[in-house]
């Protein structure tokens, strides 16, 4: 789908398909060395009960306990991006509003479904920080990514919070909030913000993306209207027993130590990249997520040339409010950190 010129349906599996498939992938957001060996035990038991259909109720349960709720505010989904579609299917909305840049399918979910989308921009000048001004008083559906994709910007709740409002629903995606050390400014949880939809990821962390599990948290009324827009047994059985066991408290803690970790190596990735100053490289910031989002002059040809010398990293030119100048980074070990950085420093000195 391209909406101005920006293609709503490129993601960053895109860079590493077919001819891209042998690189080093720094373009998908999926944390790297994952799923965990023990996460894939506890699926592969699962598959002796694939002659049942899939009972969801247990799953349900954990995430709820994992949120402090009662599971009548928990929806499992297959993925976050199928939750996206059930809200523009169910919502019987007039003015949805999509906070740009960020994650570009919850825009081209309303869209299909008929809805005509407005959207806020974020400005580089003011480090794509939230104005909750900015959002028109009469968006009755607003969309926001925290912390966002692909600007890496970690929103105050506070300010996510205040653009909640009677007859709105505020929708916050969170699919890489477990990657934020604390999850610090999450919303999951809160019961006292009106109109709250909070989603959720485990495809990030845990490595799950060709699993399809996520989950939204709200209003009991919106569950039960998000769920009559399902199809039923929309959950596999082996992602049930995956969600089941991403929840738990010891997967809770491997995160939150992965989440520590990531954070560091990002801190790594980010003063590499400073050295290239010079030449007009500039990353955007604070970066708080597990990616960074990075200004390249030409940044086309030198993705082009980073292909050449084996790395993928993500155009920024599809989301809106971003240009051909901008692509994302995939934070990783310092080992494979070190080696794109060198290719990226000639690919930089090349022509």
């Amino acid at each position: 789908m391209h909406t101005d010129g920006h293609d709503l349906r490129h993601h960053g599996d895109s860079e590493v398909r077919d001819d891209g498939a042998a690189l080093v992938d720094l373009a998908v957001n999926v944390r790297a060395h994952t799923p965990p060996d023990w996460l894939r035990e506890h699926i592969a038991a699962s598959l002796t009960g694939l002659a049942a259909y899939p009972d969801g109720r247990q799953a349900r349960a954990a995430v709820a306990e994992r949120h402090r709720l009662g599971p009548e505010r928990v929806l499992l989904t297959a993925g976050a991006a199928e939750a996206f579609v059930l809200l523009a299917r169910a919502s019987k909305v007039r003015r949805p509003v999509v906070v740009h840049p960020q994650f570009t399918e919850p825009e081209a979910a309303l869209r299909d479904a008929g809805h005509s989308v407005g959207r806020v921009l974020l400005r580089e000048e003011d480090g794509f920080r939230l104005d909750p001004a900015a959002v028109p008083e009469d968006a009755d559906l607003v969309v926001i990514g925290n912390p966002t994709n692909p600007t890496s910007v970690l929103h105050p709740a506070r300010d996510v919070t205040c653009l909640a409002r009677t007859g709105r629903t505020l929708v916050v995606d969170e699919a890489f909030m477990d990657a934020v050390p604390g999850e610090r400014e999450s919303l999951a949880g809160r019961t006292d913000v009106p109109g709250l939809v909070v989603l959720r990821s485990l495809t990030k962390t845990w490595g799950l993306a060709g699993l399809r599990i996520g989950y939204v948290l709200g209003a009991p009324e919106t569950i039960r209207e998000l769920e009559r827009a399902q199809p039923l047994w929309p959950v596999s059985t082996p992602a049930l027993a995956a969600a089941r066991a991403c929840v738990s408290g010891r997967a809770v803690a491997e995160a939150a130590h992965a989440a520590r970790r990531g954070a560091s190596d990002r801190e790594y990735l980010v003063a590499g990249l400073e050295r290239f100053a010079g030449h007009g490289v500039r990353v955007a910031g604070p970066a708080q997520g597990p990616f960074v989002l990075v200004r390249v002059p030409d940044a086309g040809v030198v993705r082009g040339r980073l292909r050449e010398l084996g790395y993928a990293v993500r155009r920024g030119d599809t989301f809106p409010g971003l240009g051909e100048e901008w692509v994302r980074v995939a934070v990783r070990d310092r080992g494979t950190v070190d080696g794109f950085l060198e290719a990226l420093g000639r690919a930089l000195a090349t022509g």
